[in-house]
């Protein structure tokens, strides 16, 4: 994992790097919270990372909490050849000039540099205790403030469920919570910024549209508990050809036959049934996507390129942006490509969410036109 992120870092040789992580200590954090610590240390002291020479860590450590709980990490590196560097404090309403190296772990709520909050429970009242929420920072570089939120939304708790409306119920609620954060983010307790959204969306295919397309030419047989007569298993097959299985499908079993549908050039074929952001076309930007499905891939060191038969895969993990960001990133001199978009690992086994990254350059102020943003980078 460390060596697929050094080798993005050393192509691309950012002077400014975010890092958002989701899901913190692993799904089991009284053994695994442990093996924080030196991941930390590791990535902080690391070879590949030593031309950076101030950062800021916040993690979401404290799983005691239930009521605050995000298992949400996020890191800043800032490169030795950057100067003036500012980073907002939402309690003083000022910017502070960052110096060394800081981490911020357990309880986030003390900490005037972010805002951070949990969904409601009400959000997603299928999950007893949701780890689901956001954390936000606003930077100043070369005269350019923006907003950096690392944000998880909810999942799709049944494929079953997911399956019987288009768009489905789980794409209804991650609707609500990404519209909540896109309200909070430029609210009027303080200026307006341009901003960038990243993380784990839970974004998925219309899970409907892709079985009818999948499975054009299957018959499908439905399989009910015999004790309550709910479905428990769909089971779609060939209409001739010795009636084979194409799909199954099960509250978490999304088995097709040929996964190379989601892999051949790069699961372009899929991407129109990519619809969830479509709600936000007026408030977000997201560049072409031009690899495949983040998730879910096997947790197998040895199948770097497999996908789990446990979801559809889908571009779970995106980095999203408002139009004003779009316009900072997007000045291109010289016909140099300087925006990717990509994923990092493809080959690689990186858990079951593949990361994926977006490099681009900000010119020196190139904020100064937006609503004198310049201002308010001056240190009180």
């Amino acid at each position: 994992w460390f060596i697929c992120l050094f080798q993005v870092v050393h192509a691309h040789k950012p002077h400014f790097m975010a890092l958002h992580c989701q899901e913190f200590g692993g799904k089991n954090y009284e053994a695994s919270m442990s093996h924080v610590d030196k991941f930390v240390k590791e990535l902080l002291s690391s070879d590949a990372m030593k031309d950076y020479n101030r950062a800021r860590v916040y993690l979401d450590e404290n799983y005691k909490s239930q009521e605050h709980f995000t298992a949400l990490g996020s890191f800043y590196f800032l490169h030795e050849s950057l100067k003036n560097i500012y980073q907002f404090d939402f309690k003083a309403k000022k910017y502070k000039k960052v110096t060394g190296k800081e981490i911020y772990s357990d309880t986030l709520e003390s900490t005037p540099m972010l805002e951070k909050e949990k969904f409601p429970q009400d959000y997603f009242p299928e999950c007893k205790w949701s780890r689901k929420g956001f954390i936000r920072t606003r930077w100043c570089i070369t005269d350019c403030a923006f907003d950096l939120v690392n944000i998880h939304l909810f999942h799709d708790a049944s494929n079953l469920i997911a399956w019987e409306t288009s768009p489905s119920v789980y794409s209804g609620i991650r609707h609500k919570a990404l519209g909540y954060v896109l309200d909070r983010i430029i609210d009027q307790r303080f200026e307006k910024v341009s901003y960038f959204v990243f993380g784990d969306f839970n974004f998925r295919l219309d899970a409907k549209a892709v079985v009818e397309t999948l499975c054009a030419k299957a018959t499908m047989q439905t399989i009910r508990a015999a004790d309550t007569n709910e479905v428990v298993k769909l089971i779609f097959r060939e209409s001739d050809n010795d009636r084979k299985v194409m799909l199954q499908l099960e509250k978490k079993l999304f088995d097709y036959f040929n996964q190379d549908v989601f892999r051949d050039n790069n699961g372009t074929a899929l991407l129109e049934f990519d619809r969830e952001l479509s709600v936000f076309k007026d408030r977000l930007y997201e560049l072409d996507i031009s690899f495949p499905p983040s998730y879910p891939y096997s947790e197998d060191s040895s199948q770097g390129k497999q996908y789990m038969n446990t979801r559809c895969p889908a571009w779970c993990d995106r980095i999203l942006m408002s139009h004003s960001a779009k316009e900072l990133i997007l000045k291109v001199k010289n016909d140099e490509k300087i925006v990717i978009y990509d994923h990092i690992g493809p080959n690689v086994c990186m858990g079951d969410h593949k990361p994926v990254f977006l490099s681009f350059r900000i010119a020196a102020g190139a904020g100064k036109p937006i609503a004198n943003v310049h201002k308010c980078c001056v240190v009180q």
